[in-house]
Formats: C-alpha cells, sequence, structure tokens
C-alpha cells in the first residue's frame, strides 16, 4: 500500500467513526446494514498500518453503497451522518480501485479479466453516489432523474431503444463510417502517391474538416433527404479528415534506412506500400479508427436534430425534451454511450490482434 493509499484508508475510517459518533450524538439510529458499515469501517483504524486485505476494501466499498442506498428509503430527510457514510463509500472505492491498479498494472496481459474491475467499481461508484445525491437531496427529476428512474425507462422502452438504435447505428452510423474512413483511406494513397494531389486535395480536406455539422446537417437532409441516407453523409464528412491525415501520417512513419533495404531489393511501390509503409501505418491508420467510430455516433445524432423519420436517437432525444420526459432522453443517451463504447472496444481488439508487433501492444 502506497503513502497516498495509506492516507485515503484512514480518511476514510475516520469519516466512519464520524459518522457514528454524529449518529450516536444526534439520536437518530442508523439501520443495522449501516450501522454494521459504520463499525467496521471505523475499526479498520485499529489495524496496524491499515494494511487490509484487497478483497476487505471491495466489501467495504460494496456494504457501504447497498447501506447508503437501503437507508435513503427510512430518512425523509437524510442525516448528516449519512452523507459521510457516502464519502466513505467512495474513498474506499478509490482505495479498492488504486490498490487494483498496482497489482494489475505489470500484467494486464495476462488479467485482463481482472483489470475490468478497475473500471466497473468506478463506474458503479459514480451510480451510486449520483443515486444517492439525487434522491437524498430532493433534486427534481426535471432537472437530472435517479439511475433507477432511467434504468426503469430503459426497461420499459426496450422496442423503441432497439427501434432507435437500428435507424441511428446499423444504419447511418455503419454506412457513414465505412464509407467515411474507405474514402479518407483511399484518397491518402492517391495523395501519397501524387505530389500534385498532395499539394490540392489536402488542403480541400482540411476545408471540409471545418464545416460546421450544424450548418452541414440541414443541407445534407435537404439533398438526400430525411431517412438515413443524409445522417450517413453527414457521418462521411466527420470521418474522412481524421482518416486523411492519420492515414498520411502512418505512411511516413517507415524510416528513411528501411525505404533504402527496399529498393535494395528493387521493391516497386506496391511492394514497398503492403510489406513496409501500411504496416509501419497500421497504429496510425487504427488510431483515426478510434477516434472515427465516436465522432460517427456524434454526427449521426445531431444530424437527426435537423430533420428524421419517426424513429432515431436523435429523433427521439429532441421530442421527448420537448414533452419534458427527461428520462427517456437519459436513456436514449445511456444507449448511445453503451454503443460507441462497445463499437470503439471492438476496433481496439481489431487493433490489439493485427498490431500486436506494436511496442504500445506490449505487455511486462
Amino acid at each position: 500500500m502506497s503513502q497516498f493509499q495509506l492516507y485515503l484508508a484512514i480518511l476514510a475510517s475516520g469519516l466512519c467513526a464520524a459518522a457514528l459518533g454524529l449518529a450516536l450524538l444526534s439520536g437518530v439510529e442508523p439501520t443495522l446494514l449501516l450501522h454494521g458499515f459504520l463499525v467496521l469501517g471505523a475499526l479498520s483504524l485499529l489495524r496496524p498500518w491499515l494494511h487490509p486485505a484487497l478483497w476487505l476494501d471491495g466489501a467495504l466499498a460494496v456494504l457501504g453503497a447497498v447501506a447508503v442506498l437501503a437507508s435513503l428509503q427510512l430518512y425523509s430527510g437524510p442525516p448528516a451522518f449519512l452523507w459521510l457514510a457516502l464519502v466513505a463509500t467512495w474513498l474506499w472505492s478509490w482505495v479498492f480501485v488504486e490498490r487494483l491498479s498496482d497489482l494489475t498494472a505489470p500484467s494486464l496481459g495476462q488479467n485482463g479479466g481482472l483489470g475490468l474491475l478497475i473500471p466497473l467499481t468506478f463506474g458503479l461508484a459514480i451510480l451510486v453516489t449520483w443515486e444517492a445525491i439525487t434522491r437524498g437531496a430532493s433534486v427534481p427529476q426535471v432537472i437530472l432523474p435517479p439511475p433507477s428512474q432511467i434504468g426503469s425507462r430503459i426497461a420499459a422502452s426496450l422496442p423503441t431503444l432497439w427501434t432507435d438504435f437500428q435507424q441511428t447505428f446499423l444504419k447511418a452510423v455503419l454506412a457513414g463510417y465505412a464509407i467515411g474512413c474507405g474514402l479518407g483511406f483511399l484518397v491518402a494513397i492517391l495523395i501519397d502517391r501524387s505530389p500534385f494531389l498532395k499539394s490540392g486535395l489536402l488542403p480541400l480536406g482540411s476545408f471540409v474538416s471545418a464545416l460546421p455539422i450544424v450548418g452541414v446537417a440541414p443541407i445534407m437532409v435537404m439533398w438526400f433527404g430525411f431517412d438515413w441516407q443524409s445522417k450517413a453523409a453527414v457521418v462521411v464528412i466527420m470521418t474522412f479528415f481524421p482518416m486523411l491525415v492519420n492515414t498520411i501520417a502512418g505512411l511516413n512513419a517507415a524510416s528513411a534506412i528501411e525505404r533504402d533495404l527496399m529498393r535494395t531489393y528493387a521493391a516497386s511501390y506496391w511492394q514497398t506500400l503492403l510489406k513496409l509503409r501500411l504496416p509501419a501505418a497500421a497504429p496510425f491508420i487504427f488510431n483515426a479508427l478510434k477516434i472515427c467510430s465516436t465522432l460517427a455516433l456524434i454526427g449521426a445524432i445531431v444530424a437527426e436534430f435537423f430533420g428524421s423519420p419517426v424513429a432515431g436517437m436523435g429523433f427521439r432525444i429532441s421530442a421527448e425534451i420537448g414533452r419534458m420526459n427527461v428520462d427517456m432522453v437519459w436513456a436514449e443517451i445511456a444507449m448511445a454511450a453503451l454503443a460507441g463504447s462497445v463499437f470503439y472496444g471492438v476496433v481496439a481488439l481489431v487493433e490489439r490482434g493485427i498490431t500486436f508487433w506494436h511496442p504500445s501492444m506490449r505487455r511486462a
């Protein structure tokens, strides 16, 4: 345990002790579950140098989260010791993630499943804090609904969410992503082959990337109609330039010595391209593909604000916010974030399989 982790653990234990003392002074009896968490957390101060087992840190974080959420149902106005318990729960989660990072950092290649526990714990801690604050502080649902309400809305609206996902992601995003990235890659090859095109097309690509999406989207709707084709056109515009620039940079990544070696073998331009320059450019190309995976979804959703059939993530967000159905808006946001994260993860997995030789992919 590092010095920083030790301080975090001491602070978490101190907050548990303070919350327990505050509960006794205020005369408000904590629930049995919350009382057990506070006692166990406070007793952590008595352990030598506060070096508990890793699983005990995780157990304290989980117990605190469950205890705080369960206690919110019983107090009309949450007492001060409950907020201290919430902060202590967050700190125990922080200690657990810190220690887990130290454990998995040297061997993520062998313990990838264990490494996934780090973002999962961090995400759950955010959701628990969000739930506790919105419910405990009685935040109006129009401003920010609790995650439990958003989850209920997702469960009740799965058919609608699936229809919107099909319209936005499976049609507009995937089509525009494939066309935009493919065009960017091919134009980069042409620019690399011809100095004339390099001086002519590269500035034009820079100009296209500077076009504001809120100005381009209505024009694409007028050109290609209200269906997914106009959204795919916006995605093409957004993904073309990042792919173009990264591919050109990658094609120049091979060193002069390596190129001279290919010339001594009497290799043609296309042989050098396929056997040397494209493999060297692979990390740059995949970097562009990962960037474009998120840009594509953003572009398609924003484009749907300017005209869409009665389906689509952007259409649903625009329509439901007008009806003040904020939980449905957050449900669409959650589905879009999940789809974008999975899409990014798939591209990253493909990158790891193809560019396994690159230093950034090697593990100790």
